[in-house]
């Protein structure tokens, strides 16, 4: 971990990071394509396919359960929509395909869902379902007793300005340590080495990651987010579809709706073998072999609903306004994210269409 007497070098090397990084982000969306909207879609009936974006992570546990149980494939294809899926790392990779029209509809953490949503005008997404409440935690090196420790060092998380990245320099800030730890972002592959050689003097990570490096790397979980909720419910990952896909093909979001409905009730009602199924989904995806140890512990701190938990969306808005990724935003911009009105959904959460 580095010493103290580099804690003024690091926060001034973090400083000039950041602002890089939101240079970096104002080029990239500059040329990337715009969201795409519903201003001129017209119904065109079930879809032929539909490509969705998922993270092998089992706070994705009803997509992995979806995919390799077969229920989005079986669901889908009542109305003949092929299926097509693809693996991204974190959300805001993931929001950036969604709005560029490479996938239709993607499972994420609901800040991404949230920048997009606002960055559009209202016009790019909507949250269709909940999908896993809880599993995200601030690990530390072993030893490591409060968050005091960890100035003067360097804080990972997945991804500048996703669910985790908002969660963590929020933390920082209410315990008036965002100028002693400086935030840096690797995916969970990289955060993993980095922590195994004390390159990092903590990360905040989504399981089974968290677990991964409780079990194997003798971490220390300095901070378990549903702590910093009151009921202890948030949100980790929720369904989203284009509004120009769910304009144009009505009835393949109720399908899809639906199966992650079945994959969710499926996720809940078989914890024994959820872990096997969670097992192969990311071995396929990712060519990780998980020990069922860590499987098992990351899992028991998950709850699976199609709940969107809408009541969360202001205080995570607020949050990221706190911390200046999401600046001038009010709880009233957020009218019409949240979208469970769809056939066959009996959800509660917000919205119609």
């Amino acid at each position: 971990m580095p010493r103290p007497d580099t804690r003024a070098r690091r926060r001034a090397w973090g400083a000039g990071l950041g602002v890089v990084l939101l240079a970096l982000a104002a080029i990239g969306t500059a040329f990337l394509p715009s969201p795409r909207t519903a201003a001129q879609a017209t119904e065109l009936g079930p879809a032929a396919e539909l490509k969705l974006g998922y993270f092998a992570t089992v706070t994705h546990a009803p997509a992995l359960v979806g995919l390799e149980e077969g229920i989005l494939a079986e669901e889908l294809d009542r109305d003949g929509t092929r299926l097509q899926s693809q693996v991204f790392t974190a959300g805001p990779s993931a929001m950036e395909a969604l709005n560029a029209g490479a996938i239709d509809a993607a499972y994420m953490g609901p800040s991404p869902a949230i920048s997009s949503y606002l960055g559009s005008a209202g016009k790019s997404i909507r949250v269709v379902s909940g999908a896993t409440s809880g599993g995200a935690y601030l690990i530390a090196q072993p030893g490591t007793e409060s968050v005091a420790d960890l100035a003067g060092g360097e804080l990972a998380t997945p991804q500048y300005a996703g669910t985790q990245d908002i969660a963590a320099r929020d933390f920082l800030r209410e315990q008036g340590a965002d100028d002693d730890v400086a935030i840096s972002h690797a995916a969970a592959g990289t955060a993993v080495q980095l922590f195994s050689r004390g390159a990092i003097a903590a990360t905040w990570q989504p399981e089974p990651w968290a677990s991964l490096l409780v079990e194997e790397y003798g971490g220390e979980v300095l901070v378990d987010e549903r702590e910093l909720w009151a009921d202890g419910s948030f949100p980790t990952s929720v369904l989203v579809v284009s509004q120009q896909f769910a304009a144009e093909h009505p009835e393949t979001v109720a399908r899809l709706v639906e199966a992650n409905k079945r994959s969710v009730e499926w996720a809940s009602a078989h914890p024994e073998e959820l872990v096997g199924v969670a097992d192969a989904a990311i071995r396929r995806a990712t060519g990780e072999n998980l020990a069922d140890a860590v499987l098992s512990r990351a899992l028991e701190g998950l709850t699976f609903t199609a709940d969107p938990l809408a009541g969360t969306y202001p205080v995570l808005l607020e949050r990221a306004r706190a911390t200046g990724v999401i600046p001038g935003a009010a709880a009233a911009d957020l009218d019409g994210l949240i979208d469970t009105d769809w056939p066959n959904n009996d959800t509660e959460g917000g919205g119609s269409r």
